[in-house]
């Protein structure tokens, strides 16, 4: 099987608003597996300067990698990190991750459900 290269996807990726009301907070889902038992996808989560942060409860587990800029992230147990391009986060299923960002952030994320779902 042949793998697919996305060049400078961070540049050329549109990345849709999630419409979250007062909350500057945008995704895309930019690749998915054909594998219907462990699909998983992959993709893009930018955050700007809001009035409001996103809070969101993860229905599946969850890898991301901040990859420009900065965020604000934070779960249900009071842990806060002031997250920079590199850090690497692993949300479970079930948790409750608020994110923020004092400017903009942009990450990569892998997660373990279907296109579209979460």
């Amino acid at each position: 099987m042949a793998m697919t290269h996305y060049p400078q996807a961070t540049k050329r990726t549109e990345i849709p608003s999630m419409g979250v009301n007062n909350c500057n907070a945008f995704l895309t889902d930019l690749v998915v597996s054909e594998d219907p038992d462990k699909t998983i996808v992959g993709g893009f989560f930018k955050i700007e300067k809001s009035d409001e942060p996103l809070v969101y409860t993860y229905t599946y587990h969850e890898m991301k990698i901040i990859v420009e800029g900065e965020m604000i992230i934070s779960d249900e147990t009071g842990q806060e990190v002031h997250a920079r391009v590199g850090d690497v986060f692993h949300f479970p299923k079930g948790s409750v991750i608020t994110f923020q960002s004092p400017s903009v952030g942009l990450g990569f994320f892998c997660g373990q459900r279907r296109e579209g779902e979460g």
